[in-house]
């Protein structure tokens, strides 16, 4: 997150873009909370146990209502752990305070969480605004702990900021783009509170964050499949903006590939680090979004074109990474070997490829079992370099197949030291540096090498890691990797970030009681003592959506 001139920001009556039927917030909150009675932990329970476990609310029937392609199995989540079950436990009690703290208001209520509440730093930048993909881990662990109001206001509020003219100097956004941020300035003379929303105007680069969107559709599909309540995916502004989400991402232009391009920074990778092109991290969520928004859309005449769209996209989207993003040993040797300048559909190198372009550390870094979705794919050029979103995010939203995923997992067990270290998890593997690092960063002081984006460690990713082991059926590698955390992150005070090959330092620029770090531990802890949670992330795989593929080289039975 960059620095942000409260100047910079449109401000935004909020009666300027809605009534004030709309502002009323609490009059949408009337559904009843369902308790369940908490289901037994991992450890006491096997993943089998937990995919055929009896169907709440329904919820699952909706999932398959509008969907041709559904498997019918489904992950079954709980409304609720009951309320603080694990706050007796002192460094969960003190995650939960620090969390509270960090709460953000609009006319009295909860709205979302402030990206830091670092009393201790003396320039505040942008960290005192609510970031749609910072809010994420948040409204995780409000909704496992059957808070899912604060969520439902989050939906609503930034649906209604995506109406917004967005405009950057003379040109404007399209209409479907999410905010990337946004703030709440109370005034305390004339006793009223208004929003300033920033689509991008205001970062370093003016760059339009891609993923708001796709995150506000899979937490939409978060909220639902956690209450039950499917009033509020189907309502016509949510199908709105769904609809507008989709016609931003899915409209046609001149690209050859299923995949979107992208810019640097637009994703949580927010300054310059050589991801332009199709990065994985991109690619993944937008995945996880479309099978989402499949879920959700309505079978009416506006949806029904949508979901047309979606199908064909899924489709060659899933055949284009499985095929051309998948690496492991044996896919390297094949690379290693390819010849060039190959002319005609029977191409092998179909991207033109030169394997001198291959970097010396991925020869030693690739173990016989194991693999991942590289970085980039795209003419002339593959990122060979480990992205850890994009990574758990295939595995989540069943982009990766079930031997590529338990690959995935394999190359994290086999890797280990230069993955996890000593502190979860890497952002990116490995760093770059000196002339490599001058030319993709332009010389940034931020992301010198092993820090914040360049090989940095951050706690946020240890809950996609903890979702991603428990899917795969690995809970101890997630159990493993959260004993590491535990050691230092309250006594170091939730850093965004650490530093160092092994995570070993506090990031040198790194905030304080950095919510997401906050957030993202407690998913993770809470994940591991009820399983179930991970429904509301973790996507079944669709049989009709499975192309033939050879297996991954590192699977074995």
């Amino acid at each position: 997150m960059e620095e942000a001139r409260e100047s910079d920001f449109r401000k935004v009556e909020s009666n300027s873009y809605m009534d004030a039927d709309d502002l009323d917030l609490s009059r949408l909150l009337d559904k009843p909370m369902l308790i369940i009675e908490r289901k037994r932990s991992l450890d006491e329970r096997t993943i089998s146990e937990i995919s055929i476990a009896g169907n709440f609310r329904n919820v699952e029937s909706y999932e398959n209502m509008f969907s041709p392609m559904a498997s019918g199995a489904g992950w079954n989540t709980p409304a609720s752990s009951t309320p603080h079950a694990l706050e007796t436990v002192p460094m969960v009690s003190e995650a939960w305070d620090a969390l509270r703290r960090s709460l953000v208001y609009f006319r009295g209520l909860p709205v979302g969480t402030m990206a830091a509440f670092d009393n201790q730093s003396e320039e505040v930048l942008n960290y005192d605004q609510v970031f749609v993909r910072d809010f994420f881990p948040s409204a995780m662990a409000f909704l496992m702990n059957g808070e899912s109001d604060i969520v439902k206001n989050f939906l609503l509020k930034t649906l209604q900021l995506q109406s917004c003219e967005k405009r950057i100097d003379r040109f404007k956004l399209g209409e479907g783009a999410m905010p990337a941020s946004f703030k709440v300035l109370h005034d305390p003379i004339r006793k009223t509170d208004t929003i300033a929303a920033d689509f991008g105007e205001s970062a370093i680069g003016r760059v339009a964050p891609i993923d708001s969107g796709f995150w506000w559709i899979i937490l939409l599909r978060a909220y639902t499949k956690s209450t039950g309540d499917i009033s509020l995916a189907e309502s016509s502004e949510c199908q709105k903006g769904m609809r507008l989400i989709l016609s931003l991402c899915l409209s046609e232009g001149f690209d050859t590939f299923p995949t979107l391009l992208c810019s640097d920074g637009c994703s949580m990778i927010d300054r310059r680090m050589g991801i332009y092109g199709y990065p994985i991290e991109i690619q993944s969520i937008f995945f996880m979004a479309l099978r989402c928004a499949f879920s959700m859309l309505k079978h009416d005449t506006e949806g029904k074109e949508f979901i047309e769209r979606i199908v064909k996209r899924l489709h060659a989207l899933s055949y284009h990474m499985r095929t051309y993003f998948w690496l492991d040993f044996q896919q390297l040797n094949i690379i290693y070997r390819y010849k060039t300048e190959e002319y005609s559909h029977t191409a092998v190198n179909k991207f033109n490829v030169i394997p001198d372009s291959i970097p010396d550390w991925l020869f030693d870094f690739m173990p016989t079992r194991g693999g991942y979705f590289i970085g980039n794919v795209s003419p002339a050029r593959m990122d060979f370099r480990w992205f850890a979103l994009g990574n758990f995010f295939a595995i989540l939203s069943c982009l990766a197949t079930p031997e590529q995923s338990t690959a995935i997992m394999d190359l994290i067990e086999e890797r280990w030291e230069e993955l996890v270290g000593e502190m979860p998890l890497k952002i990116i593997y490995p760093a770059i540096e000196a002339h490599e690092w001058r030319i993709v960063t332009g010389c940034d002081p931020k992301n010198t090498r092993w820090s914040y984006h360049n090989g940095g460690s951050w706690p946020v990713l240890l809950w996609m890691l903890t979702a991603a082991c428990i899917k795969t059926g690995r809970p101890q590698i997630a159990r493993k990797a959260l004993d590491l955390a535990e050691v230092r992150l309250l006594k170091d005070g939730w850093p965004e970030y650490y530093d160092g090959k092994l995570g070993r330092y506090v990031g040198k620029q790194a905030r304080k009681f950095q919510t997401w770090s906050i957030a993202g531990y407690l998913v993770s802890k809470m994940m591991l003592e009820d399983p179930s949670h991970v429904g509301m992330v973790a996507l079944e795989e669709d049989k009709a959506m499975k192309p033939v593929l050879r297996r991954s080289a590192s699977w074995t039975c």
